[in-house]
């Protein structure tokens, strides 16, 4: 399994990022988004963001990244990366960090526009899987 702050080919999963970003539908803010991750196995799964004229509706890119990845076969997330439509780093938003946690952990690592952190440092204390009674 890949982990840890640098090892990661981040310029593939930016290069990814930005590819999906191209295809977001963002005709009502205007503010496309992509993202991109590291799965344990290997593969590069991604997402963009698609917005719906009911705003409360629209799909943000991790979405789209988790829902590929269940669709190719499921795993854990390693590496993460999120950029805006100029190619920029984005952090993900609230939800998405909860969704995040959920297919990547505490140690997912996100490349961010402060630098490289864990998702544990950016959703201290999380709520996840292993709080629920089954």
């Amino acid at each position: 399994m890949t982990s840890g702050l640098a090892e990661a080919d981040w310029e593939r999963l930016r290069e990814t990022a930005r590819e999906a970003m191209g295809r977001a539908y963002a005709p009502y803010s205007g503010f496309p988004v992509g993202a991109a991750a590291l799965v344990e196995d290997g593969r590069v799964v991604s997402g963009c963001n698609v917005e719906n004229a009911s705003f409360g509706l629209a799909l943000c890119a991790e979405c789209g990244l988790v829902s590929q990845l269940q669709a190719t076969g499921g795993g854990r997330l390693t590496h993460f990366v999120c950029v805006d439509g100029s190619g920029g780093p984005l952090v993900p938003c609230g939800r998405c960090r909860q969704l995040l946690y959920e297919f990547g952990g505490p140690e997912l690592v996100l490349e961010t526009p402060a630098g490289r952190v864990t998702l544990a440092e950016m959703l201290p204390q999380a709520f996840g899987p292993e709080h629920l009674t089954k």
